[in-house]
């Protein structure tokens, strides 16, 4: 096992509510919600072959398209270069990937939210952009390029099928062939990574509820493929990468401790050999280009730090980052083809992600992008507090995030926002948080707490909620209300509950469940009744929630004890809803039909549909009218101390 230096402490965190206390600046300015949710969102990128530009994603125009940027060295010195579009489509862009010999990049592109993503190469030298797949009742996703070019390899998944198969396309002749086939419907595959030498893939084989999973490798010429991580229970096993020297691959599982940790898979002898055994969650990273190094990012309680291990020294070290959210970057791999940089991601408290360069020779990284644009200042921004507090039924200890408003007064007059992450599979870190920041410069306290169920505390607590979603873990999002409150600062009548997706559904059941509790709820993309949800959604996460859940028929009691739609008449709060005309997760009709129970109760429940989006906002027009109505429904309803 190597030496893991330099891991963060966690002193710092508060257990204690008192401790909370307000900081004070002066000339603090008023954030604009126009202009936070203008500030660019930057997100997977891919350096060119010579290193010398990074193709990337983001909103600069309002929409989600490819752009790209000088990254050489010189930008050590001379700051960020200005980014320059490379693709033009009112449709939303992710996953790009360039292409070994530089002249394509791949990358993937849906409509209007629905996730029937297609593959599309755009030409880096002329924009020329071709749609390699064209099949609207085909989702295909995350396309890698073989090492020759001459192939990509991608996940595609029918629309009305629960099941990802791996495929191939062939550039020369565009023809497709099916690498996996017939996998069955509770499982799927993803993460496809190309030997060296192109003949074989690796890639995972995952059950639907994500909790068990495993490993094959498949011989292209024969089409034999074997399971390299066979085991009996749930474990996850999940391939990151191929060494240089085609003898070894890079693993994540829980299998050693419960926790996600880092593994070396020896192919010619099938020995597992550990690298980390923390009681943290650890994501793998690459290998260098030589094989002699690799890189994994370790998730401490939601701050993220990236280190580089040594294979001829069995040692890793922390690079040098800032506190936040950090992890490499690049699509297939974050380093340069010469191994002399890293891409990574930072994204911290204070301002969006950007994409930056770590110089190993000079110990010292960069920025490449720039999305704190708008005016706008970190000076204005709240860095959070980070808590612990016991669950309800004192199994756990659970962690959150506090946003106390600057120069805020200790008298019991605030109000308060319980802001509920989604997932539930899913945690909240120390990274950006624009209505979160919005709301605190406002003069909300919020806090966002990571319920049992949620990742990155290891597997006992990720399955904590299994066959009890709504049950236990809204006790925990109700017991981040206990805590705010007693900070001395919370007026027990102004409390929100605020959350997208999951934390929608969590919203919903927290005004029906405990109704007395809230002043206001707001819901976002929510779902509201385990039953028309189950028959509704898409088939993949049909399948997921089965697994988690249960069964509609046998467990039918339970689904209707954990559907909000059933206790509408409880509720006490106006609500605020919104929700996407195309989402294929938690469809409009769960919306609706709470909207119309709310409305036949006598309640309050402003609903906003939004026709061109799916699960969540992409287009920032959206984004902002979205926010905007969260803005004035609070403001109406549970408004701030002036």
């Amino acid at each position: 096992m190597p030496s893991v230096s330099g891991l963060s402490s966690l002193e710092s965190v508060i257990t204690d509510p008192r401790q909370i206390v307000s900081r004070e600046r002066a000339g603090v300015r008023t954030l604009s919600l126009d202009a936070l949710y203008s500030t660019r969102a930057i997100g997977g990128a891919s350096w060119s072959p010579d290193g010398q530009q990074i193709v990337f994603v983001s909103n600069i125009s309002g929409r989600y398209n490819l752009w790209q940027v000088a990254a050489d060295a010189s930008r050590a010195e001379s700051g960020p270069a200005w980014p320059v579009q490379l693709t033009f489509s009112p449709q939303r862009q992710f996953h790009p990937v360039w292409s070994p010999d530089g002249r394509w990049i791949a990358f993937m592109s849906d409509f209007d939210g629905n996730e029937q993503w297609d593959v599309f190469i755009v030409s880096a030298e002329t924009g020329e952009v071709i749609n390699l797949t064209q099949t609207p009742e085909i989702a295909e996703e995350n396309p890698v390029w073989s090492p020759d070019g001459g192939r990509l390899a991608f996940i595609a998944k029918p629309k009305s099928g629960s099941t990802f198969e791996i495929e191939l396309i062939d550039m020369a002749t565009r023809e497709r062939r099916a690498v996996t086939q017939n996998t069955p419907k509770e499982w799927g595959n993803f993460g496809p990574v190309w030997s060296p030498d192109g003949t074989r893939i690796a890639f995972t084989r995952s059950h639907a509820t994500g909790r068990d999973s495993s490993v094959y490798v498949m011989d292209l010429s024969t089409g034999e493929s074997r399971n390299l991580t066979p085991h009996e229970g749930e474990q996850n096993w999940a391939v990151a990468d191929w060494s240089a020297d085609g003898a070894t691959l890079l693993l994540n599982s829980d299998a050693g401790n419960g926790y996600e940790n880092v593994a070396l898979l020896d192919l010619a002898s099938g020995t597992v050999e550990w690298l980390t055994q923390e009681k943290w969650e650890i994501s793998t990273g690459e290998f260098s280009p030589d094989g002699r190094q690799l890189t994994w990012t370790v998730n401490i309680d939601g701050n993220f730090e990236i280190f580089l291990y040594d294979r001829s020294s069995d040692k890793a070290e922390r690079l040098p980052l800032p506190a936040g959210v950090n992890a490499p970057a690049g699509t297939p791999t974050a380093f340069t083809a010469d191994g002399a940089r890293l891409l990574f991601s930072h994204n911290g408290p204070e301002s969006p992600a950007d994409l930056w360069s770590y110089d190993f020779a000079g110990g010292r990284s960069y920025p490449l992008t720039q999305a704190l644009v708008g005016g706008l200042r970190r000076d204005d921004m709240v860095e959070p507090f980070l808590v612990h507090y016991p669950s309800r039924d004192g199994r756990w200890q659970i962690s959150a995030w506090v946003y106390v408003p600057w120069n805020l007064e200790r008298r019991p007059e605030s109000p308060a926002v319980v802001y509920v992450h989604g997932g539930p599979a899913s945690q909240s870190v120390n990274s950006f948080q624009r209505l979160a920041q919005y709301l605190a410069n406002r003069g909300y306290l919020v806090i966002a707490p990571n319920y049992r169920g949620s990742t990155g505390y290891g597997k006992e607590f990720h399955d904590a909620n299994r066959f009890d979603l709504g049950g236990g873990d809204l006790e925990d999002v109700l017991a981040a209300a206990d805590f705010i409150e007693q900070t001395g600062y919370v007026d027990p009548r102004k409390l929100v509950i605020c959350g997208g997706s999951y934390g929608g559904y969590m919203t919903m059941l927290g005004v029906t469940k405990a109704a007395e509790r809230w002043a206001a709820g707001v819901a976002i993309v929510p779902f509201v009744n385990w039953f028309t949800e189950l028959e509704n959604e898409d088939p993949l996460l049909q399948q997921y929630d089965l697994a988690t859940m249960g069964d509609p028929v046998k467990d039918a009691e339970r689904f209707r004890d954990r559907s909000p739609i059933f206790f509408v008449d409880q509720i006490q709060a106006p609500v605020l809803l919104l929700a996407g005309g195309n989402d294929p997760r938690c469809p409009r009709s769960e919306t609706e039909q709470v909207a119309e129970a709310v409305a036949r109760h006598g309640g309050v429940a402003e609903v906003k549909i939004y026709e061109d989006e799916g699960h969540g906002f992409a287009k920032v027009e959206n984004m902002i009218d979205a926010y905007g109505r969260v803005a004035s429904f609070l403001e109406k309803h549970v408004p701030p101390v002036r």
